[in-house]
């Protein structure tokens, strides 16, 4: 088919592309906004933060996705923005460097398409998320070290004539941070009822960089007051990149609270969005965790726990200095994907993990509202 002098109409690709567009906001249309959950602060505390002086922590609640996690808002827009750029037709394998929730989310959609779909990720990868990713259709492609995963997936997108997603570039491009249903908008059009609707504090971990940056630039350009604080875990280099204003730091190590944290400072994480850091322990991380699921009556996962150390010890910061106001979070995802490591006392003891320290902290804070300094 062609069109008056000679211009090429691609007609069938244009309408394959069309459809799969409809196919992923369809998706979305059936599936409701995540919910906004208060999180129950000590009743201890009632009376005694100091004259007028009233906090609140919410929990952005992504792991009832479909999928189950965080990860599912940024695949579907990973998904669009490679579709809308022309990169993904009928025929076209997807590629990703990920062992962990973005794959699951990923393979979905993958699916939901009938486009063939590989997870390229370290031969070390746990049986378990193998299975998450294989139950969504996907299929798992394994190097030997962490640090080979982009080259590889980039080297079997151009060997299948495929499209490598690459969420740790396209992260913070392919979610529209001025709105569009984005989790920021979702944020604040929830809190418009609340007592302190405009937060104080949003706390989010660094994985891609994407969270953050989608809501760094949506609070700068609706011109809120909140700040930003983005939590990092042990050997992650965004928390030492972002000290030293530098984009080049590599750690070397991988780290240890799945989800976030990354060997070196991904493309899509914008520290200029950015209004404090807090690196925080891997025990605090996992002993917050299991705190928050003792409180909820529900596990939630490891990087959900790492939000909450963040985001206890702002709240313990405002009522210090007497302010009144509100902190959310996000709660990424579920905990009962690691009920045989993080909720494992003999993974744990493995692992060389002693979480009694910063339970102590936790306790502390549950009794008096106080932060170690």
């Amino acid at each position: 088919m062609s069109q008056p002098g000679g211009i090429a109409a691609h007609s069938r690709p244009r309408q394959w592309v069309d459809n799969a567009v409809r196919l992923i906001e369809a998706d979305s249309k059936r599936s409701a906004d995540t919910h906004l959950l208060r999180y129950p602060l000590p009743s201890a505390w009632a009376g005694s933060l100091g004259p007028g002086v009233d906090v609140a922590l919410y929990l952005k609640d992504e792991s009832t996705h479909i999928t189950g996690s965080l990860k599912h808002r940024l695949a579907r827009s990973l998904f669009l923005y490679g579709l809308c750029n022309g990169w993904i037709g009928a025929d076209t394998t997807i590629i990703e460097a990920s062992s962990g929730s973005t794959a699951v989310s990923e393979a979905y959609f993958a699916a939901l398409l009938g486009l063939p779909f590989i997870a390229v990720m370290p031969a070390s990868t746990s049986a378990a998320k193998i299975a998450l990713i294989e139950a969504q259709g996907g299929r798992c492609h394994f190097v030997a070290q962490s640090s080979q995963v982009y080259a590889e997936a980039q080297r079997l997108a151009e060997e299948t004539g495929g499209h490598y997603l690459d969420q740790f570039t396209n992260a913070e491009r392919a979610t529209d941070w001025r709105g569009n249903n984005n989790i920021a908008e979702s944020i604040y059009q929830q809190m418009g009822l609340e007592p302190h609707p405009i937060p104080e504090w949003i706390v989010v971990g660094a994985g891609t960089g994407g969270t953050s940056a989608t809501i760094g630039r949506y609070i700068r350009y609706r011109r809120h007051a909140t700040q930003l604080c983005v939590v990092d875990p042990e050997n992650s280099a965004f928390f030492p990149g972002y000290l030293q204003g530098r984009d080049d730091v590599v750690t070397g190590a991988s780290s240890r609270i799945e989800g976030i944290g990354r060997p070196r400072v991904e493309p899509s994480f914008l520290p200029g969005v950015v209004d404090r850091m807090v690196a925080v322990p891997d025990c605090g991380s996992i002993a917050a965790a299991h705190h928050a699921s003792q409180v909820l009556g529900r596990r939630v996962g490891p990087s959900t726990g790492t939000n909450l150390w963040g985001a206890f010890g702002l709240l313990a910061e405002m009522i210090a200095h007497g302010r009144s106001g509100s902190v959310v979070t996000l709660l990424a995802d579920s905990g009962d994907r690691y009920a045989d490591t993080y909720f494992d006392a003999d993974w744990l003891s493995a692992q060389g993990l002693d979480l009694s320290e910063s339970a102590a902290v936790l306790s502390e804070f549950e009794r008096s509202g106080s932060w170690p300094s």
